[in-house]
């Protein structure tokens, strides 16, 4: 039984690093200073093929797997997680919807441009009351004569406001169900439509470099040919997405780790105090082996869930995996942060620092693409308990 990646995804990792090192390590702590989405380098990172690495080579892009996916989110999240999750997001949540649910016309109209980078796509489906509770969503698609009219509000979205945005796919109730359950169906809602409001970018705690912010409809009218697979599936879509996302999540959570590990394994080996390097002190080195740990558990549990999906197996058992993996690898990171800010010690709380700012950005891991309270419930139903 071989736990190790293929010789392609080690020499693909090699390339991203390679790319992640020279256009975004030298200038991260700078956006995130600036609250700057850099669109320059989303559009190096289209040269490089990194946006269409799972979409099929008619949209440009080369068919690749999962795992593929994981090694260069993991890779660019290792030197900056905003820049990482601007890759997961934008694959994820916005092109993933659009190739798996849409139909030809939407991927032809859609997918080029975002395979390339040359675009980026949000994927709306947080609202200011309906979060992990996504069966409340109140937002309203009405259908007039040939047309979508949406009113109401979503928040927290990524990738929705930039320069490049071409679109946001959106959840919303198209009517109600026999049960008196709410319909909720996928619409795809171009930038620039009348009535759709991108509002003021978030001033977040991190991911200071990520393009996220609230969107508002109001009587925004898009065609009927917007509705983004069945009526009424917007929940099982979205719900399909996350799968995926949770992954890839977990793989942004492993960048992180690994760059714990390596900024305290070289502070350690350098940083002297009574005379010797604090790395020689039990205290110090019992917590970056800690570190190791986290990384090495982590690692695993993130491309077993991602080999899984690519071996096309059951939905059931891919859920489960990549509930466990997202769990894990975040609750690492947060941790994984504070460990290594410790590390530093003073330094650790000066922004001057790296791990300062990975010490920010790690919070967020175990809240987006589903709580690490709804991964539990996730969990413990498949183990058969009847959790609500």
């Amino acid at each position: 039984m071989s736990f190790a990646l293929s010789e392609e995804h080690e020499a693909f990792r090699a390339v991203v690093r390679e790319f992640a090192e020279a256009e975004i390590a030298p200038h991260a702590a700078r956006w995130d200073r600036e609250h700057h989405f850099p669109v320059e380098v989303v559009a190096r990172m289209g040269e490089l093929g990194l946006f269409g690495l799972t979409a099929p080579e008619r949209f440009g892009g080369s068919g690749g797997d999962l795992a593929s996916l994981c090694v260069a989110i993991e890779e660019i999240g290792r030197v900056d997680q905003s820049m990482g999750i601007t890759l997961e997001a934008a694959v994820g949540l916005g092109i993933n919807p659009i190739l798996r649910f849409g139909t030809e016309a939407q991927q032809q109209r859609w997918l080029p441009d975002l395979v390339a980078g040359r675009a980026l796509a949000g994927f709306g489906l947080t609202e200011p009351e309906a979060g992990s509770d996504a069966g409340a969503t109140r937002t309203r698609a009405v259908l007039e004569a040939d047309e979508w009219v949406i009113d109401g509000a979503k928040q927290f979205i990524t990738n929705s406001g930039s320069a490049i945005t071409s679109c946001v796919t959106i959840t919303a109730r198209t009517g109600e169900l026999p049960d008196a359950s709410p319909e909720i169906s996928a619409i795809i809602v171009p930038s620039g439509t009348p009535g759709f409001t991108v509002e003021p970018a978030y001033d977040k705690l991190g991911w200071h470099a990520s393009d996220t912010h609230p969107l508002t409809f109001a009587g925004a009218r898009v065609p009927v040919g917007n509705l983004l697979g069945e009526r009424g599936k917007g929940f099982s879509q979205f719900l399909a997405t996350l799968d995926d996302g949770r992954i890839a999540i977990a793989a942004l959570a492993v960048g992180a780790i690994a760059a714990c590990l390596e900024m305290s394994v070289r502070y350690a080996g350098e940083r002297v105090a009574f005379g010797v390097p604090i790395g020689t002190k039990q205290g110090v080195a019992f917590q970056v082996a800690d570190l190791h740990v986290m990384l090495e558990s982590s690692r695993l549990l993130t491309y077993r869930a991602a080999w899984l999906r690519d071996s096309g197996r059951p939905r059931a058992e891919v859920k489960q995996a990549a509930a466990v993996a997202k769990l894990h690898a975040t609750t690492c990171a947060v941790s994984a942060t504070r460990v290594a800010t410790q590390v530093f010690g003073g330094y650790g709380f000066i922004e001057d620092y790296p791990v300062a700012r990975f010490y920010r950005d790690a919070k967020i891991l175990e809240i987006g693409e589903g709580t690490s309270e709804v991964q539990r419930v996730l969990i413990a139903r498949g183990l058969g308990l009847p959790v609500e």
